[in-house]
């Protein structure tokens, strides 16, 4: 695998005087915590009403169960007197009513009972006992040994009352949910609020972003700190005569620094900052996003002066007319009125609109005309600069060892975006933690490296000893040819433990950022590319399925020197083939072709030309080379890593340190390795070694 060829396919308000003013504590939609630390009473009263409401469900259904399992039958008072004449009454409950009493018994058994010539099996009974019966009934109570109490008199107006508990309840619920339909809740809208705005209110305090914590993108910082100057200073532009930007589109690819750049926006503009994703504006249900749009802008211009951030915008303003619908379709009805909103025949006063995108290729001419978006900022992948001082930004919070050196690491890490680089520092933090450090150093920084730009280590998987060896030729023929080609990139290290889908890697650092390749530059990522396909092909005279990918991107990269960029001495500074892609994401799209079909076979001839120049020098160079090879191959077998230095070394033919393992030195000089292993080394390779040193020793007697 060769990771160096990833980096080339990736590849007005004049007169507005508004006071400034803090954002506001209204809500506008948003369920999110109040930043100001207000106490949100509604809530408060919800959650009341709701644990209120459990409360007296549960009280209810205790009742119930409580009284549902002791029903009282009311008997005739005569039965009553035999019950206790016949001693059948074992316990009594008194219960004064008024100026009477109620006598709530319970039998020592079930009896069946005649009440209104029907049999009734009775077990608690209850009879009414007039005032001045009472004393009597007492007597017996007392002489019959009738366990009894006497309770408080009751409150009719008690027992009304808890009648009517359970229609309040359900009217209660009722109100809760159709409430809850028309507010939305857990963050979700509701039936009736569709059109509303989702856009968040985000104040300073909820925010700790500021531009201290955004490096390497300069440009788009002086772009947005000039904006946030205007709003805090608006006479000092405004006496020359400008007008303040309605607004800044934000365009570069994924991981740069888009979103975080707003963050800081927030954190500093002092004005009400208003957050969207493009997504949020369009529904299933039609007229939802046009909607949700008038209603952003409404709350932007009750706050104005304010800024709205509309991130990853591509989601509601791709070109109009690019779908199978025509012009009702919803999207394009949400984009017509965020069209008018920005710049139409009322002025939008005071409200500044930012917004992120990493496809402006199919935002819609109108969106991005002066008015709309006066500014369109490039937030592009940093330089070994801005990628040191990204690191400085993300390594303020971590103890590091005094070996840590960030300007070799990011002289090491070209191409990676700033989340990436986020990424690398977070690794090297947990192999740090990982290994019970308390700093961290280098070599976790470095250990880290390789993961995010080769892929995780498996050093799980299995591989035989024979697949083994063909990959360690496989990546030595890379390497070797990389050395010796002038305009190559240097190798900054080769291992054959498998990361990520590959067996083996191969990376490459260039020496200076480069911006231009030159036709001799790209030769020489062909020539080492094939590499490994060359070196198979010499010492095991087969080919195998790990040059596949190395194939396809040296014809890939041999059809953009011919079709793209006129590096054709036959085909001319011609451009062959309208080709559409989408442009910070390097994904080919469409393809149009606008040439003959002679013209396609001198170009497939081409292109076959050059793969095939590339892979004999290849062939030449490994030849030339091949005890070199041999001894490399036997190293990277060995040692499965092989640095810059270490390789340097063997091709000097010095040896390389001992090489610890689990708590052993064992010696792997290179004349030992290669004393091992010489029984390996294939008929034909020793045959190609001999010729080789009986050329050098023809050619050193003749220049003697």
């Amino acid at each position: 695998m060769d990771s160096k060829f990833d980096k080339l396919f990736m590849a007005e308000n004049s007169g507005n005087k508004t006071p400034l003013r803090k954002p506001s504590r209204k809500s506008n939609g948003d369920n999110s915590p109040n930043p100001d630390g207000d106490f949100d009473w509604g809530k408060i009263i919800r959650s009341v009403f709701s644990w209120g409401a459990v409360i007296v469900a549960a009280v209810i259904v205790l009742q119930f169960l409580r009284t549902g399992s002791s029903k009282f039958v009311e008997v005739p008072y005569g039965v009553y007197r035999n019950f206790l004449t016949e001693d059948k009454i074992d316990e009594a409950r008194v219960v004064k009513i008024d100026n009477d009493y109620t006598f709530e018994g319970n039998l020592k058994q079930e009896e069946s009972v005649n009440i209104n010539d029907r049999l009734v099996p009775v077990r608690k009974f209850t009879v009414f006992i007039p005032n001045d019966l009472l004393k009597d009934n007492e007597a017996i109570w007392n002489q019959k040994g009738v366990k009894y109490s006497f309770n408080k008199e009751s409150n009719e107006w008690l027992n009304v009352l808890l009648s009517f508990i359970p229609w309040i309840l359900i009217i209660g619920v009722w109100i809760f949910i159709m409430r809850r339909m028309q507010a939305g809740a857990g963050g979700s809208r509701g039936i009736f609020n569709f059109g509303k705005s989702k856009a968040k209110l985000i104040s300073e305090s909820a925010t700790k972003v500021t531009f201290r914590d955004v490096a390497g993108a300069d440009e788009a910082k002086l772009e947005l700190e000039e904006i946030i100057e205007f709003l805090k200073e608006p006479t000092k532009f405004q006496k020359l005569g400008g007008k303040i930007p309605r607004g800044v589109l934000l365009l570069g690819p994924p991981g740069t620094g888009k979103t975080l750049l707003a963050r800081a926006v927030a954190g500093e503009a002092g004005v009400p900052f208003f957050s969207i994703s493009g997504a949020d504006f369009v529904e299933m249900f039609v007229g939802v996003g046009a909607s949700r749009v008038r209603d952003l802008f409404e709350q932007g211009k009750k706050n104005a002066p304010c800024i709205i951030f509309i991130d990853e915008i591509d989601a509601v303003g791709r070109h109009r007319g690019a779908g199978l619908g025509g012009g009702h379709d919803e999207r394009e009805q949400t984009l017509n009125q965020l069209l008018v909103e920005m710049d139409g025949f009322e002025q939008n006063s005071g409200v500044i609109i930012i917004a992120a995108t990493n496809r402006p290729d199919v935002l819609d001419p109108a969106l991005l005309r002066p008015g709309r978006f006066d500014r369109q900022v490039v937030v592009d992948r940093p330089d070994v600069k801005g990628r040191e001082g990204i690191l400085k930004v993300h390594t303020r919070k971590i103890p590091l060892d005094s070996d840590v050196n960030l300007n070799t690491l990011a002289k090491g890490t070209p191409g990676l975006a700033g989340a990436e680089l986020a990424n690398m520092v977070n690794e090297a933090a947990l192999l740090a933690a990982r290994k019970n450090k308390k700093l961290v150093s280098m070599g976790d920084f470095e250990e880290a490296k390789d993961k995010v730009m080769m892929g995780m280590e498996r050093k799980s998987m299995i591989i035989s000893e024979e697949e083994k060896k063909v990959t360690s030729y496989h990546e030595i023929g890379h390497v070797l040819v990389a050395r010796m080609i002038p305009e190559s990139d240097p190798v900054h290290k080769v291992t054959i433990i498998p990361r990520g889908r590959a067996l083996g890697v191969t990376t490459y650092l260039p020496v200076d950022e480069k911006h231009t390749y030159s036709r001799e530059y790209l030769e020489a990522m062909i020539t080492y590319a094939l590499g490994g396909r060359a070196a198979e092909k010499i010492v095991f005279n087969r080919f195998t399925t790990g040059a596949g990918n190395d194939i396809e991107r040296s014809t890939s990269l041999a059809r953009k020197m011919v079709c793209e960029w006129g590096m054709s001495d036959k085909m001319g500074p011609l451009s062959y083939g309208t080709k559409e892609e989408e442009i910070f994401l390097g994904r080919e799209i469409t393809k149009h072709k606008d040439y003959s079909e002679k013209t396609a076979q001198e170009i497939d001839d081409e292109i076959k030309r050059i793969v095939t120049t590339c892979m004999n020098r290849a062939e030449n160079i490994l030849t030339e080379n091949i005890d070199v090879l041999h001894r490399l191959a036997q190293v990277l077998l060995e040692r499965e890593i092989l640095d810059s230095d270490e390789i340097d070394k063997i091709i000097r033919g010095e040896e390389l340190p001992p090489l610890k393992k689990n708590g052993t030195v064992e010696d792997t000089s290179i004349k030992e390795n290669t004393a091992a292993k010489e029984e390996e080394i294939p008929e034909h390779v020793k045959k190609l070694m001999e010729k080789k040193k009986q050329k050098e020793s023809l050619d050193k007697d003749d220049s003697n």
